[in-house]
């Protein structure tokens, strides 16, 4: 046989669920690549990391017994200094074969930039895959991405977690290797209450199988599985559907070795309290599953999974059912408390809470969200008076005792509220709605009114940051502007609102900037602390120095920000970047505008014109740059000489006409494929004219001509960025 498999388990205390299937996977990875980096031969589509709470395991198939034959160059003296006049070899060049164990005559000739000289080449039998072994795992363990070593007793190692057995099999035999302090062995342990003596485990093959028998599964995607059948199960028994996210289900899988799920009850009593609440606490604070009705509705069950396979389950059921009640509790006092406060009496207490030393207080952002909410609603012929209700408690919850317990249920906790308080249905949805998308791939707003408070929030936070200097640099990014601008970018675009994003950060900006410099005014005035005064006066003659032109950049990189954000966006919906820059280098109407014409440009670009006409397109913005001042403000028929740039004005002009009214509908499409036809005339035109003629008159009409299909193209796009 000239292949084994290779098993490895390290076997610990409770490793940390959040890091243990990236250690998991690295292990793997790190022992594979050690064989790989020393030309072991394996079965690459073989490497499984294995893991439980308790350990981390890795089996790789088709393990070869030895690394390949090892070929050995070594570099001697060059031609000049290794032989003498006569060609014979002088003494360097002897001590040279003599080192490596050559005799002169078995030395190889090869040559550089600086001559010829001499090498060593020898080839040896590659070292025994088992001696190997000990170096690869034990750089791959020191490789690791721990997040917090630790040390434990008086031992001089460090790992995540301490370390308790080294189970090592490279085909039946124990590899002979110390990783960690503990010495290479061929036993395991089972599960902690179910199995707890150690037992041997046989070959790579049998282990987890082994590992099953002693109450481990070892095998993630085993264990996950039986989490998530036995979750269904027992919501089935109760007739109710389980709500299993996906990240929460891999947590728990990695709390467990052998899962056992135990249906629980709640008091009823409790579902009058807003239900995220309580699905937040029991997914957070104790990682259990809710279970809802067939229409969605939370129910008083919920499942929660056990490491042990009970004799007594009712037991288990009690302390799980016990330990939620505290906190079941909290959430109804914190609610009732909230309610006897109303939703109008936590607005109005916004006013003492600081949103950002330069912005000043939720007061403050919630007036500046009110006006530019009612003002997009009124341009879009929705309830203005609504929109600004909403706004006008859209910040109202952050003062509830809820959300200051549960901090993600902001917005979800102002619903709640505003009906209790008596505001319409629209106006109490928009509140939730405002902080749509909460996270990549959620989904935006589902009303119109939501949409526009979306909008609201996204353009004044993103204009509060930019406006007091707070633009994400590196990693750094505290009130999450990326996230803001994508949020916004989405809402604009899949809401489908023809609103140029320009004229909404315009108002925004100037809006918040005026409010920045009232503040600072007044901070400066009233700030009794000198040092802190000098900061205010710096900040203030800052702002003041402000100009239009400052402005309208400071705009234009906020806008340019938004539309950073889509380029990912796009990229995973197949569109590439120079299409992107393409559609990005016009102005656009809005972003259903822009989406328009990145897929026209997406569809141009796979006609069979397109790459000729990119590259002249970009030949013609070359030729311009130099020569733009000299072009004549428009086409003279009478100064077109040659036939070919007779034929090319008439074919654009064909091509303007027909055009017209396609870019008064947005048939962005249509435009690019009639500028198509204008491939023949322009290759021609490039062919027989000389652009820069000796009489300036000609010279200045050909560049007219050429700055008539910029424009056509530019229309739509920069279609020369998509020249190679």
């Amino acid at each position: 046989m000239n292949a084994q498999s290779l098993l490895i388990e390290l076997g610990t205390e409770e490793l940390p669920p959040k890091a243990l299937p990236g250690l998991a996977a690295a292990f793997a990875d790190g022992v594979a690549a050690g064989l790989r980096k020393r030309g072991v031969a394996f079965a690459e589509a073989s490497v499984q990391a294995l893991y439980s709470p308790r350990r981390l395991a890795l089996r790789i198939d088709g393990v070869a017994l030895e690394q390949a034959a090892q070929s050995a160059e070594v570099f001697g003296p060059y031609a000049n200094i290794a032989l003498d006049a006569n060609g014979e070899p002088t003494a360097a060049l002897r001590a040279f074969a003599q080192k490596n164990g050559l005799a002169v005559e078995q030395l190889q000739k090869t040559a550089d930039a600086k001559g010829e000289r001499f090498v060593a080449r020898s080839e040896r039998a590659g070292s025994l895959t088992l001696e190997l072994l000990p170096e690869i795992v034990n750089e791959a363990v020191k490789a690791l991405p721990v997040p917090k070593p630790m040390r434990w007793g008086s031992r001089e190692e460090q790992f995540v977690r301490p370390v308790h057995w080294l189970l090592a099999l490279f085909g039946q035999a124990v590899v002979p290797m110390t990783v960690l302090g503990l010495k290479a062995g061929r036993q395991s342990q089972g599960h902690r209450f179910h199995a707890p003596a150690a037992f041997d485990v046989a070959s790579p093959e049998t282990y987890i199988d082994a590992l099953r028998a002693h109450y481990v599964l070892v095998d993630a995607d085993e264990r996950k599985a039986r989490i998530a059948a036995q979750i269904a199960a027992a919501a089935g028994s109760a007739g109710l559907l389980a709500d299993v996210p996906a990240g929460l289900l891999d947590e728990v899988n990695c709390l467990v070795e052998w899962p056992s799920a135990v249906l629980c009850r709640f008091d009823a009593g409790f579902l009058r309290v807003p239900h995220e609440a309580l699905v937040s606490t029991m997914q957070a604070n104790q990682k259990f599953f809710a279970l809802k009705t067939a229409e969605g509705a939370l129910s008083e069950y919920f499942v929660g999974i056990a490491n042990i396979e009970s004799r007594d389950v009712a037991q288990i059921r009690k302390g799980y059912e016990r330990v939620i009640r505290p906190r079941f509790a909290d959430a109804q006092f914190f609610f009732d408390e909230d309610l006897k406060q109303g939703i109008a009496s936590m607005a109005d207490g916004l006013e003492s809470v600081t949103y950002q030393q330069k912005l000043g207080s939720y007061a403050d952002k919630t007036a500046r969200i009110a006006a530019l909410a009612e003002d997009i609603a009124a341009r879009l012929g929705l309830d203005a008076a609504q929109a600004r209700r909403a706004a006008a408690l859209s910040k109202a919850d952050l003062q509830s005792r809820l959300v200051g317990e549960f901090p993600e249920l902001q917005g979800i906790a102002g619903r709640y509220y505003a009906k209790a308080g008596g505001e319409s249905g629209a106006v109490a949805d928009a509140i939730d709605e405002a902080y749509l998308p909460r996270f990549a791939g959620d989904a935006i707003a589902a009303t119109k009114l939501g949409q526009v408070l979306a909008i609201a929030e996204r353009l004044d936070t993103l204009a509060g940051g930019f406006a007091a200097g707070m633009k994400p640099t590196g990693n750094k990014d505290p009130f999450a502007l990326r996230r803001n601008a994508l949020g916004l970018a989405r809402t604009l675009l899949e809401g489908g609102f023809d609103l140029a994003p320009g004229d909404l950060l315009r108002k925004s900006y100037l809006d918040v900037f005026e409010q920045c410099v009232a503040l600072a005014y007044t901070q400066a005035k009233a700030e009794k602390n000198p040092e802190q005064q000098a900061v205010w006066t710096k900040w203030l003659a800052e702002l003041e120095s402000f100009s239009g032109e400052k402005h309208a950049g400071r705009i234009e990189e906020i806008q340019q920000f938004v539309f950073d954000r889509l380029r990912g966006y796009f990229a995973d919906k197949g569109f590439n970047d120079p299409q992107f820059d393409a559609a990005n280098a016009v102005d656009c109407a809005s972003l259903p505008d822009f989406a328009k014409r990145l897929s026209a440009i997406a569809e141009f670009a796979k006609l069979p014109e397109a790459a000729a006409l990119a590259a002249a397109n970009k030949r013609i913005g070359n030729i311009l740059k130099k020569s733009a001042n000299e072009a004549a403000d428009g086409v003279s028929e009478d100064l077109l000489q040659e036939q070919a740039e007779k034929d090319l004005w008439q074919a654009i002009q064909a091509v303007e006409r027909e055009n017209a009214p396609k870019l008064q509908a947005r048939d962005y499409v249509g435009v690019l494929q009639a500028l198509a036809g204008l491939r023949g005339p322009v290759d021609a035109f490039f062919d027989a004219v000389m652009v820069n003629a000796d009489a300036a008159a000609v010279r200045a009409n050909r560049l007219a001509l050429l700055r008539t299909i910029a424009e056509q193209f530019n229309a739509v796009g920069d279609i020369s960025l998509l020249a190679n």
